[in-house]
């Protein structure tokens, strides 16, 4: 009894690091959503210059999370792995081609040698702020709408459709969420901008694109959530057979009452952060709804997994979905992992401490004028 509780512990404890990796990564967005402002924002090549830098001294601790977050869900829950990327590859391929030529755009913009010139790599950024949350929030959609795939005796995975996983596309509710992170990353990006570069122009011209950013996220999130909300779950029953449970999203919520209140104190600091950046004038709101993403995502993936539900659903075979206990990797994995698990708080302080390093000083047009710059 001792040995299975034991594993409990594990599978659940895990899911909350896969859960706490992946609201980090939706925070640190913020940089493809500046990206995206980066033809619509500035008024001039200096204002661009400084907007791409000040997200370019940050696209590595999004670029890492993203990979950390990857690794964590392969090592803790292979079975997910095996069969989403084994099946829903078209929608994973396009994800990491947004971000491979992110990383090339930074690396190469400024280059002499750069023959296919400064435009075609602020494309590359475009297309990377664009894509990369927006197919990111659609195929997390799919752990509340469920995907069409089965799984043989041997855990092998079958897709019912030849679309590779971009049939999620037709599918409102993942639509509906993935314009939200991506509309969330906007409105992050535009709060990391007027808190880190000293520019009155730019400020001005953030907080007027901030009001329409905010609310389109609103209206976007509030469509999923409550589509999910008042609409049937995945859930598992004491046998551990998959069935569909009406309302079973908004069930989790009352049943788990702490994560209820992270969620709502999440949308709270959400809130607040926009409302003191529009009304008030501030430019700190982005520490509020940074904390917000991070509380916020988190319940979301913790009531996807958590209180017998199904996490990855198959609306192709129920039974096929893949769950907590079905999914994990063995006790002596997971165990073993916990313990490399606990240098984590190190890695966090030290990113903590390079994030204030490099943001010591906002970046300024003589900054730039002067040649202090990288990107």
């Amino acid at each position: 009894m001792t040995a299975m509780i034991s594993y409990f512990f594990l599978q659940h404890y895990w899911w909350v690091i896969v859960s706490l990796l992946a609201s980090l990564l939706v925070f640190l967005m913020f940089v493809q959503g500046g990206q995206t402002m980066i033809f619509r924002l500035p008024s001039n090549d200096s204002q661009k210059t400084m907007i791409i830098n000040t997200l370019g001294r940050k696209w590595e601790f999004t670029f890492t999370t993203l990979v950390t977050f990857g690794g964590a869900f392969f090592a803790s829950f292979p079975l997910f792995y095996a069969t989403s990327f084994g099946g829903a590859y078209w929608v994973w391929i396009t994800i990491l081609f947004s971000f491979i030529i992110q990383a090339v755009a930074y690396e190469y913009r400024s280059k002499p040698s750069n023959v296919l010139g400064t435009r075609t790599f602020d494309i590359f950024l475009y297309l990377n702020g664009a894509l990369g949350p927006f197919l990111i929030g659609t195929a997390v959609g799919t752990f509340f709408t469920g995907s069409y795939f089965s799984l043989d005796y041997m855990n092998q995975v079958k897709w019912a459709t030849p679309f590779g996983g971009l049939e999620a596309l037709l599918n409102g509710k993942n639509l509906a969420l993935g314009l939200a992170v991506l509309f969330l990353a906007k409105t992050n990006g535009l709060l990391y901008i007027m808190n880190s570069i000293e520019d009155e122009g730019l400020l001005v011209k953030s907080r007027r694109k901030l009001i329409f950013n905010a609310i389109a996220f609103l209206a976007f999130f509030l469509i999923f959530l409550f589509s999910i909300l008042l609409s049937k779950g995945f859930a598992v029953d004491p046998d551990g057979k998959v069935v569909m449970e009406k309302f079973k999203y908004l069930h989790n919520f009352i049943q788990m009452p702490l994560v209820l209140i992270f969620f709502l104190t999440g949308v709270v600091s959400v809130l607040l952060g926009i409302g003191k950046s529009i009304f008030r004038k501030s430019r700190k709101g982005i520490w509020f709804t940074g904390a917000g993403t991070v509380l916020t995502v988190l319940a979301l993936f913790l009531v996807a997994g958590f209180n017998n539900t199904a996490f990855y659903p198959s609306v192709y075979e129920l039974k096929s979905s893949l769950t907590i206990s079905n999914a994990s990797s063995s006790k002596f994995t997971l165990k073993t992992m916990m313990y490399v698990s606990f240098i984590i708080p190190v890695v966090a302080a030290y990113i903590w401490y390079a994030w204030k390093a490099i943001n010591n000083k906002k970046i300024t047009d003589e900054e730039m004028k002067e040649g202090d710059h990288v990107y």
